[in-house]
């Protein structure tokens, strides 16, 4: 059916009418019987549409959140009503935090059981109402395009962000004349001629300026582009939380990234520069070190704040120069601009450079295995394309320190914090880019909230290596306790299964480290197979976060 057809079709096949039109080509779900007529609809589409079925709604949400970050295209998850839609609300929020384009479709009851608090009924106005863009529930079959329609544009303008869309199963039922609408085209901010000018004025008269990248919108063309302009301008570039793909490691400009388990030497250079350039980034609580790396409202610094939805500007923090700008058209636009050179500007970003890669030397790590060692050997390792993903935990500030990311596209993890992202996040990386090596990175807490989904890997044969870095606890609340209410544990403390084992009853490999020496075979064993892999590494409780021992905390506040 092509844009000009006009046909009386049920509403579940307009549904699917418009993801094609819209270019979806895969579709994460939960089945549930409140969305029939949709399910129905999706066998007739083939192989037009891929359905991936997931264990849990959680993991289907979190899979089309990662999806949408690698593929630059919204993410489509589909959920059953009640509570399927309780179980997604943590993708939800995590595509808010993290500014990804995301349309959540859920399952609905039918009309004449409104309001009655009929079986699994929820007002999903109220639900997701501080945690999506847009929330709306279709009342009406012939409607379903334009609701459709306007959820694209809405997830993919300005900040882009989730949708939230219920279906009532009677209007997905019913059949009405269709006319799919024009493929959606985002509405995109470019930096305005004297914008520009003033932006570079105020770096060529800088001694000590800090680029700062981050948000979302970014894509390999963008990131190259700005690469151009902060190496040919001797400009230090770090990335906010998270985003530490955004610019090669590599590059003499790169010099760390701003969030959990910054640099202090990277968090003074914040503090002593006279300019900061923040382009995407939302300037939040991560990317400020709790606010303090910046002071609000006004920062000592200079700001100029280069961000994709008007109303994030000054919404915090108030910036010498405020340009509402998508981060793909600013970084066209200055990619090949040139400021006067400044001996002392240079000499600012080298010395930057040499603080990071002194970061990157290995610290001593308590217990047979070296977590320092193991995370630094990924960089030999692995494709230099390889996608990592992670969830949240202190086992993160390892891999963020000792790994180098070349390519973007090859970071997936959330910055809203959100535990059990990684496993899913890795399997929709390996669907999405089969071709690419994919390592999911968890703890043994951040593991088992989504270890489930397992089973989806293997159903669907997605080689992603897993590993699993267990010291049998909640390892960062553990961690503030020990700060903060010195010999009152409580409440952190795990009991854990045989990973490895449990993975092998899924049909997965699995393998247990409990040396170093052990990781670069069991890596290399299961990078080789043609099923998921999973590799147990079995770390001592002292080993906190790097440079920390677990016992020594109280010596260490606010580590």
């Amino acid at each position: 059916m092509n844009k000009h057809t006009c046909a009386t079709i049920s509403g579940g096949r307009m549904v699917v009418e418009m993801l094609k039109t819209e270019g979806v080509r895969d579709v994460f779900c939960v089945p549930g019987e409140s969305y029939l007529p949709l399910l129905d609809a999706l066998y007739d589409a083939g192989d037009d549409i891929r359905l991936i079925t997931c264990r849990q709604e959680g993991g289907a949400a979190n899979m089309a959140d990662a999806y949408a970050k690698l593929s630059g295209r919204p993410g489509i998850c589909i959920v059953t009503r009640g509570p399927g839609a309780a179980n997604a609300a943590i993708g939800v929020h995590t595509a808010y935090q993290d500014s990804t384009p995301f349309i959540l479709l859920v399952g609905q009851v039918s009309r004449e059981q409104k309001d009655r608090e009929a079986f699994q009924e929820l007002d999903y106005r109220q639900t997701f109402g501080g945690l999506a863009k847009w929330v709306a529930e279709v009342g009406d079959t012939a409607r379903i395009g334009e609701y459709m329609n306007r959820a694209f544009h809405v997830a993919t303008s300005g900040r882009p962000g989730p949708v939230v869309l219920a279906l009532p199963q009677d209007v997905l039922a019913a059949c009405a004349p269709f006319t799919a609408p024009a493929r959606f085209q985002p509405a995109i901010a470019w930096p305005g001629t004297d914008d520009m000018t003033t932006l570079l004025s105020r770096l060529a008269g800088a001694e000590r300026p800090l680029v700062i990248l981050g948000g979302s919108g970014w894509d390999s063309e963008t990131c190259a582009a700005m690469r151009r302009f902060v190496e040919n301008n001797d400009l230090p570039c770090a990335v906010s939380f998270r985003c530490q793909d955004y610019l090669d490691n590599q590059s003499p400009a790169y010099v760390g990234h701003v969030g959990i388990g910054i640099d202090p030497a990277l968090a003074g250079a914040i503090a002593g520069a006279d300019l900061i350039v923040a382009v995407g980034p939302r300037l939040g609580e991560m990317t400020t070190g709790g606010y303090r790396l910046l002071n609000v409202p006004s920062p000592a610094q200079g700001l100029i704040h280069v961000h994709a939805g008007a109303e994030e500007l000054n919404s915090v923090y108030k910036a010498d120069l405020a340009i509402n700008a998508h981060p793909r058209a600013f970084a066209r636009t200055v990619a090949e601009a040139q400021i006067a050179k400044n001996p002392e500007r240079k000499s600012w970003r080298d010395r930057l450079r040499r603080q990071y890669e002194a970061f990157l030397a290995p610290v001593p790590c308590p217990g047979a295995v070296d977590l320092a060692a193991v995370f630094a050997s990924l960089r030999d390792h692995l494709d230099e394309d390889a996608i990592l993903t992670n969830g949240a935990g202190n086992y993160t500030s390892w891999l963020h320190r000792f790994h180098q990311y070349r390519t973007f596209g090859s970071q997936l993890a959330p910055t809203s914090g959100a535990m059990g992202y990684g496993v899913p996040a890795a399997i929709a990386a390996k669907l999405a880019a089969p071709k690419r090596q994919v390592v999911a990175v968890s703890g043994d807490g951040c593991f088992l909230m989504s270890g489930q989904e397992l089973a989806t890997a293997v159903h669907y044969r997605a080689a992603v290596v897993f590993l699993v870095v267990n010291n049998g606890m909640y390892g960062t609340i553990r961690m503030h306790q020990e700060r903060d209410y010195p010999g009152r544990v409580i409440g952190t403390g795990l009991t854990n299964p045989d990973f490895a084992a449990y993975a092998r009853a899924f049909g997965a490999e699995g393998t247990r480290v409990t040396e170093t020496a052990e990781f670069i075979p069991a890596l290399e064993s299961a990078l080789r197979a043609d099923k998921p892999a999973l590799i147990e590494i079995i770390a001592d409780a002292e080993a906190i976060a790097p440079g920390r021992r677990l016992s020594g905390l109280a010596a260490y506040p606010g580590a």
